[in-house]
């Protein structure tokens, strides 16, 4: 299953960069938010540029930390329908429910590539001399890799389904 070692090893490359860039987002957002703290209270003053970072840096956080709650199956769900179903049918429900969430995470990669591409050609210098579209990049990483992970445990149900792992190993759990 060489597909399936692939899969796998992009996926645990993909897990240790987004938790260094997580971790080193938050000892950023700690660092500069203290400094400001510091340089209002003590000196008066302040960066001018740390509070639209740190905005940013929230931003970057969130949307990445989306797509680790994606990872981990602890994102927002809706569930409706696994408790009706009989409990054989319940791995095909996810991969369909997998299927769905990413082709909608494809269409927000989509519509956010656009966005990017708009404050490409209109969007101006914004903070630190990084051009707005730098700033927002964000938004297709983020649901690049959501639509990834839900592709991912998509795939890993699909196996399950077929015989070809003996557990399922899907990110996202229905209820049991």
């Amino acid at each position: 299953m060489k597909l399936k070692r692939l899969v796998e090893n992009i996926s645990r490359g993909l897990k240790k960069l987004e938790e260094f860039f997580l971790c080193a987002l938050l000892v950023g957002m700690i660092v500069l938010a203290c400094l400001q703290i510091v340089l209002r209270d003590f000196f008066s003053g302040g960066l001018l540029w740390a509070d639209p970072l740190l905005r940013y840096m929230v931003l970057w956080s969130g949307m990445f930390g989306a797509a680790v709650a994606t990872r981990e199956g602890k994102h927002i769900a809706l569930d409706v329908v696994s408790f009706l179903i009989p409990p054989r049918l319940k791995p095909w429900l996810k991969i369909v429910i997998h299927l769905f969430s990413s082709l909608v995470a494809m269409a927000l990669t989509y519509a956010a590539f656009l966005f990017v591409r708009n404050e490409m050609e209109f969007g101006g210098i914004m903070l630190l001399s990084i051009p707005s579209w730098g700033w927002n990049l964000v938004f297709p990483m983020a649901f690049a890799l959501i639509s990834f992970r839900f592709l991912a445990a998509a795939w890993a149900e699909i196996l399950f389904v077929a015989g070809l792992s003996d557990s399922s190993q899907a990110v996202n759990e229905l209820p049991q």
